[in-house]
């Protein structure tokens, strides 16, 4: 029974146990009657008696209104600002990278579809699309197909002075080239290619006569026979090397094994070698010894072209 209630019947009030003056107790939320029933309705009273609609645990208003919130206003505001949110780009670092991979491999692709096809011959969607990029990257990285193709000649400037530093014996300088072609031919079919069919290829513009100059300095040296022409003798060195990649038929005939062999690449070096040295007016230890196609060392086993 509710304190203060004046007859049998308990009624629930707002307050939880009060009475109202009439001697009846006011319905409310909070309250429980003596017969164990409590009363639905949120927590918040007003102040008038009556139970405001609200969310639990909100307050109630002044005025008697529920002093809450929309539960889901929070929730929906967070994905509405992550969804203005802007995705975060790529550190600088990072697509640096990326750009340097991707124009890493488009160079690597149009070696690969030039020294096939040829300039002329050659598509930038098929250099695209081996290099797996897209073809408008082309334009991006080097402004058309000929920016690309005048791209692949200076990086072979590039790494002609990594592995052929002018100042090498004019022997070893030979055999340089003849490895890196031997290793790799694709840059010397580039070259071909411009010989045979790609008179509309562009060129990087570098001129020989830097070439010529430097055997006309080792003329002075004493390391080619000054009767020689030096441009003959530059001709004919690049001759000798690019031979094995320019005719593998021939130089197979010939040698009598496969120009991309161990052994051919053994025999023909050490034959280089012996023909450099010959320029000087030279003739290397064990030469005269040694038949010129069983050579395959040079004699006591020095070098030929330090002799």
């Amino acid at each position: 029974m509710t304190a203060g209630s004046t007859n049998a019947e308990a009624l629930p009030d707002p307050g939880g146990a009060g009475a109202g003056t009439d001697g009846k107790t006011l319905p409310g939320p909070a309250g429980a009657g003596t017969d164990g029933e409590r009363p639905p309705g949120p927590a918040g009273a007003g102040t008038d008696g009556e139970t405001l609609p609200g969310p639990a645990g909100a307050g109630a208003g002044t005025d008697g209104t529920a002093a809450g919130t929309d539960a889901g206003a929070p929730g929906r505001a967070a994905g509405a600002a992550a969804a203005r949110r802007p995705r975060r780009a790529p550190a600088g670092a990072s697509r640096q990278r990326d750009a340097e991979r991707s124009r890493q491999a488009l160079l690597a692709a149009a070696l690969d579809e030039f020294s096939v096809r040829g300039y002329a011959g050659t598509r930038v969607a098929d250099i695209a699309r081996r290099a797996g990029v897209n073809k408008q990257l082309i334009n991006y990285y080097f402004g058309s197909k000929e920016g690309l193709y005048l791209a692949l000649q200076r990086s072979w400037l590039d790494r002609e002075e990594s592995f052929a530093p002018p100042d090498l014996p004019l022997a070893d300088l030979v055999v340089r080239y003849l490895t890196d072609s031997l290793d790799d031919p694709r840059s010397l079919r580039l070259l071909l290619w411009r010989g045979l069919a790609d008179d509309s290829a562009p060129d990087a513009g570098r001129g020989r006569q830097g070439d010529v100059d430097g055997v006309t300095r080792r003329q002075g040296s004493g390391e080619v026979a000054g009767d020689l022409d030096p441009a003959a003798v530059l001709l004919a060195g690049m001759g000798m090397v690019a031979a094995p990649v320019a005719m593998p038929q021939v130089a197979r005939e010939l040698f009598g094994v496969d120009p991309s062999s161990a052994e051919f690449r053994e025999r023909y070096t050490e034959q280089l070698r012996r023909i450099v040295a010959h320029l000087a007016g030279d003739t290397p230890r064990g030469a005269r010894d040694t038949p010129a196609g069983n050579a395959k060392t040079g004699g006591d086993g020095d070098s030929p072209g330090a002799a």
